[in-house]
């Protein structure tokens, strides 16, 4: 192309590929129900209906499960936050107002399975959660000041599903519970036929506009975090969750940026101009110090986790046994 396309033009151009990619979703999504994944038989009154209110001893969830839980619950919980954005990036016309819809249909249903196993069970305090979703709803969604667009906005999203889906699959198997495990596997599924859809829609539009397309990657990828930014303890529990696995730098590079890059066959291309090649170079450099960082965390971390396993040893051999 000798001149950028408007973001009316990309949408024109986009929407057959939006069409096309919608009904394939639609044959391969299964039905499913958040009431098939909540213990309701463990489920009994809190002390408003003359039961008994939470206490911490009530949750068989580890520290690091219940952070995670509650991360990934808040983040489905900002739905109208991002239903908001993409509707102002996309359209709420034709195809594209359809894919808003339906998707914005698919990932409130995360949030009802999640809550409702959470509380029936016990397993987080119901009035912080309740609080902490009032706070991070209030906060919304705040987008780099240079972001915006339709091209930022399935690049993003195409990365930023794949990250929830191993967020949820990783959280299932911390959660030591079948029952969280299979529920949160059904939800990851959901994030990753999300994901193929807008990585579709992003290798569609490297074709349409390369350059374009390309730029919008890499500063996707350079401004890039998670959903959970700016939640209540989000620091500690960011920490927590990275320490732990849940979601971290090298997941980040190795499953979730160097897949969708190869897919789009962004290393092979030969439509970039000179913008483009810019943008791809640097690109290339900022994965190279992204996987120095990646080396480096794992030997932190490494260390971090020995000196816990080391400490807990030892106060396990100072703890006395009951005869």
């Amino acid at each position: 192309m000798t001149r950028d396309l408007t973001q009316l033009e990309l949408l024109v151009e986009l929407e057959p590929v939006v069409e096309e990619t919608m009904n394939r979703h639609l044959k391969v999504a299964k039905e499913w129900h958040p009431h098939d994944y909540v213990p309701w038989d463990e489920g009994r009154n809190f002390a408003a209906m003359g039961g008994v209110d939470w206490d911490p001893e009530q949750s068989r969830l580890s520290e690091v499960a219940k952070v995670a839980m509650v991360t990934n619950l808040l983040t489905e919980d900002n739905l109208p936050s991002y239903h908001r954005t993409i509707a102002e990036n996309f359209s709420t016309d034709g195809a594209w107002g359809t894919w808003v819809g339906r998707w914005t249909a698919e990932e409130n249903r995360h949030a009802i399975a999640m809550r409702d196993y959470l509380i029936c069970t016990r397993a987080v305090d119901p009035v912080q959660l309740e609080r902490d979703r009032m706070v991070h709803m209030t906060r919304g969604v705040h987008a780099p000041d240079a972001w915006g667009g339709v091209l930022d906005q399935v690049a993003y999203v195409t990365f930023q599903e794949l990250a929830t889906r191993i967020s949820h699959k990783t959280t299932g198997r911390v959660c030591n519970d079948p029952i969280a495990d299979a529920m949160l596997s059904r939800i990851a599924a959901d994030e990753n036929l999300h994901m193929i859809f807008y990585r579709t829609l992003t290798a569609a539009a490297f074709d349409l506009a390369p350059d374009q397309t390309m730029e919008s990657v890499i500063g996707i990828i350079k401004s890039f975090a998670m959903p959970g930014t700016g939640m209540p303890n989000w620091r500690r529990n960011g920490v927590l969750m990275v320490k732990h696995g849940i979601y971290d730098l090298s997941q980040h590079l190795n499953d979730v940026l160097n897949p969708v890059l190869r897919h789009w066959n962004v290393f092979d291309r030969t439509d970039f101009t000179a913008r483009g090649e810019a943008a791809r170079e640097e690109l290339n450099e900022y994965l190279e110090k992204l996987e120095r960082d990646v080396a480096k965390f794992e030997e932190q971390r490494a260390r971090i986790l020995a000196r816990e396993a080391a400490k807990a040893a030892k106060n396990e051999a100072k703890t006395p046994v009951n005869a």
